[in-house]
């Protein structure tokens, strides 16, 4: 995990391809490659099936925990945290 936010917003994709995604306040994103992150959803609950533009949709009581549980871990009053090479990130790896 290279990044974590406790909310973001979320977008991108095409109207004119009919893509096009706005999500504000995605809570407990960890992102682990590029733009790609493990999150909390609120706008459905069909786990299990692909539903997003390449990230992992989690409930968000999954995601909470995940996001406390994975390094790097955010500072007391702070809402985000990059890894670096003293508080290096989670490894993440994904599988079909």
């Amino acid at each position: 995990i290279w990044s974590k936010l406790k909310y973001t917003k979320m977008s991108g994709g095409s109207k004119q391809l009919h893509t096009y995604y706005y999500l504000p306040n995605v809570p407990y994103t960890m992102y682990f490659y590029q733009g790609f992150g493990l999150h909390g959803t609120y706008w459905h609950n069909n786990f299990g099936h692909p539903m997003s533009h390449g990230c992992v949709n989690m409930s968000i009581p999954d995601a909470e925990k995940l996001f406390y549980w994975a390094d790097p871990q955010i500072p007391a009053g702070k809402n985000s945290i990059r890894a670096d090479s003293d508080h290096p990130g989670t490894r993440v790896v994904i599988h079909n």
